[in-house]
Order: C-alpha cells, then structure tokens, then sequence
C-alpha cells in the first residue's frame, strides 16, 4: 500500500511534467509560427526583439555610454562628430554618444506605447465584451461614454494638457495617452463581440443554460482578445509617433531625457554640419513603425483565418 507521501510526490511530479510539456508546446507553437512568417516579416520580428532587449538591458550593456554625458565638457570627444570606434554612430552637438541615446530613447518610446495599448486593451476587451454581448441599456450607457470620450482630439487634448502640466514625467504622459485611447479599443472590443455573440457555439451555450457571466468569460472574451490585440498593435506603431511628435514639439518627457522625436528636434539646429544626428533617430523610428505594422498585417490575417474557421 503507497504511502500519503509517495502519493503526494508522485502527484507533484506529474503537475511539473504537465506544466513543463505545456510551456514546451506553447515554445513550439511560437517557433511554427515564426516559421511560417513571410521573410520580411520575420526581420520585422528580429529587429523588434533587438530594440525591446537593449531598451530594457540599457542599463547593463557593457561599454554603453552614459545618454547624457557631454564629454567635450572635459575635453574627451568633439561635438557633431562622425562614427568611430569609441562612438559607432557618433556624437550629437553636445558630443552625447548618439548609439546609447538611441537605446534609452527606444525605452521611453516603448513604455510610453506598451502602457498605453496594455490599458486600451484590458479596458475595451473587458468593456466592449459586456456591452456587445448584453447589449441593451448597459450598451447605450457605455457607447454614450465612449462618443463623449472620441468627440475631443486626442492630439489635441495631449497638447493641451502636456503645454499646462508643470511636470511632463513619463508616467504622467502614459496615464494622459491612456485616457484618450481607451474609447477607441472599447468600440474594436465591441464590434468583435457583437461579431461572436451572434456565432452558433455562443447560441448552444445559451441553449443549454449557461450563465451570461460563464459565456462571456468562456466564449466572448477569448475570441474579441485578438481583435483587440491587433488593433494594440497597430496603435503601438502611432503611440510611438506620438511620442516622437510630442518630444519633437518640446512637450514629451523632460530634457535631458533621451527621445526620439527630441533627438531629431535638437539635430536640425547643425543640419549643415553634420546629418548622422539626424539620420539615426529618423531611420530608426521609421523601421519600429514599419515592424509593427508589418507584423499586425500578418496578425490580422490570422486572425482572419481564424474567425472563419469557427
């Protein structure tokens, strides 16, 4: 007769076997997916994962220059100058190392975008799921809120706001940007579960008695989440712009904190005498946008294939 313990050790073993095969099998499913990407869009990915992990391991990179230091201060390097082995793509007109303001500027702009599309999808996820599937006067009272919300400019509105608040942290810009946003994911969440509230598996699961509450977790939530998620992507690549745009106007996170959009404001001041300040800042945003996309393309096709399939 098996002891309590070897029955407990025995059972534990198989939990672990269990959540390892499945964290293998989500691994595989990821690299089939790769696999099947078009060439483009698997550099689209590559480069993607190359900006998101130096933007978060900035700070441990070895031999990484510090983003605001002026070495020509201390007679260590010269202002506008051109890539060389100590700087690999160069110095800004305050002799700032152009390569590590890149990296630390990707991070402001992928906080500023991921925090913003992380609430626009929870809330029109969650939001537009209830009003699209119960519809009625939790639809219209929702939808009322939404109009009223989409009736003020966003652009606009982020203006305003930045040109009167005293502190322009990058926190506070995030938590602005996400109250603008989320109307427009709530209406995407809603017309996806208006879309699956109508499909056959949603009609037998009210058939045979299943509560609204298990319906909408089990059935709408899952299914709206991609179109929402796609929709994420497609406004991380303009919240990115957007970003870019208000530090270009003077109203993003404060100076000396690298951006974008700052990095090619302050590089028109020497156009004349040397352009790689410019180039890179530029060259770069241009190739973030077009990775996500390109890669929310090939997302909505798959998704497509999918709804179809149900």
């Amino acid at each position: 007769m098996s002891s309590p313990s070897s029955v407990t050790a025995v059972g534990g073993s198989a939990t672990e076997e269990e959540h390892s095969a499945s964290s293998a099998g989500r691994v595989i499913r990821v690299l089939r997916a790769f696999a099947k990407m078009p060439w483009l869009t698997k550099l689209c990915c590559l480069w993607l994962m190359v900006v998101i992990l130096t933007a978060a391991l900035a700070d441990v990179i070895p031999g990484l220059a510090d983003p605001n230091y002026q070495g020509f201060i201390f007679g260590e390097s010269k202002t506008n100058e051109g890539p060389s082995a100590s700087h690999w793509l160069g110095t800004d007109n305050v002799s700032r190392d152009i390569l590590s303001r890149l990296i630390y500027g990707a991070r402001v702009s992928l906080i500023f975008a991921i925090s913003g599309v992380s609430i626009g999808v929870f809330i029109g996820c969650v939001l537009g799921s209830i009003a699209g599937f119960l519809k009625g006067s939790v639809d219209s009272v929702a939808m009322s809120v939404v109009d009223v919300m989409l009736s003020f400019p966003a652009l606009v509105g982020l203006l305003f706001v930045s040109t009167m608040l005293e502190s322009r942290s990058l926190a506070t810009l995030c938590l602005i940007t996400a109250i603008f946003i989320w109307p427009r994911f709530t209406r995407v969440g809603r017309a996806a579960a208006l879309s699956v509230a109508g499909r056959d598996f949603v009609t037998a699961a009210k058939a045979i008695g299943t509560s609204r509450r298990r319906i909408l977790l089990r059935e709408i939530l899952p299914n709206v989440f991609p179109a929402v998620l796609a929709f994420g992507l497609v406004s991380m690549a303009i919240l990115v712009i957007l970003e870019s745009t208000l530090s270009f106007l003077g109203l993003g996170v404060e100076i000396p904190t690298a951006s974008w959009g700052g990095m090619i404001a302050q590089a028109r001041q020497d156009l004349l005498i040397n352009v790689w300040p410019l180039i890179w800042p530029s060259v770069t945003l241009i190739f973030t946008v077009y990775s996500f996309n390109n890669i929310v393309d090939w997302l909505r096709e798959r998704v497509a294939v999918r709804s179809a399939a149900l």
